[in-house]
């Protein structure tokens, strides 16, 4: 009597289960995961920008000597930035000390389970150096940009169209980084450092030429 013979054939899984399963992936995503550095990336850079630039139009309004411009910038990013890591500093840490506190009311920490908090818990010099770095790389910006240019009107445009790009690239990395509408969140951005710039340009004219 032969014996049996079984015979193991192995099934492919199907092509579009596999590609079910990537798209799944991709859509569990949780962007959330990214929002405090995300942020804290964009508003430095951004704030850095627009606010740098601000100042340079401003002092621009009345004075055409490219020195004061450009000291004006400087002085802007220097006092930005330790602005921004010290704001950031305190706020990390007042956070990380709601969440020590929430931790020992619930018991959480015990043995080994303890490191492992601590580690997820956030660092405030990183976050400061992060939000730091930030502002500098946006504020550099419109003053490299004006630092070459000798005639003052075309100085002004430069500068407004330097800060117009930084902000449409910002607002396109922050968009794709955090799964939002590129569109709309580039004229956000865009139409609010236009705003900052007019009322900062205008008032300072206003005020320059009822004082001057």
């Amino acid at each position: 009597m032969a014996g049996n013979i079984d015979l193991c054939i192995p099934v492919s899984e199907d092509k579009s289960q596999q590609e079910h399963s990537q798209v799944s992936t991709e859509e569990d995503f949780d962007y959330s995961k990214r929002g405090q550095w995300l942020r804290a990336a964009v508003l430095g850079a951004t704030d850095g920008l627009v606010s740098v630039a601000s100042l340079m139009m401003g002092v621009g309004a009345v004075k055409e000597d490219v020195r004061a411009m450009i000291l004006t910038g400087f002085a802007g990013l220097v006092a930005g930035a330790c602005s921004m890591a010290i704001g950031e500093f305190v706020s990390v840490y007042s956070q990380r000390d709601v969440e020590v506190a929430q931790m020992k009311r619930d018991k959480k920490i015990s043995g080994n389970e303890e490191e492992s908090e601590k580690e997820a818990l956030p660092n405030p010099i990183q976050a400061a150096a992060a939000s730091a770095l930030a502002f500098m790389l946006g504020a550099i910006m419109p003053l490299l940009a004006a630092s070459f240019i000798v005639d003052h009107k075309v100085r002004l445009g430069v500068v407004v169209a330097t800060v117009s790009l930084g902000l449409a690239v910002f607002g396109w990395i922050g968009a794709v980084l955090g799964g939002s509408p590129v569109v709309k969140s580039c004229f956000r951005i865009l139409l609010g450092g236009w705003m900052a710039m007019a009322i900062t340009y205008g008032l300072t004219m206003g005020i320059g030429s009822t004082v001057m």
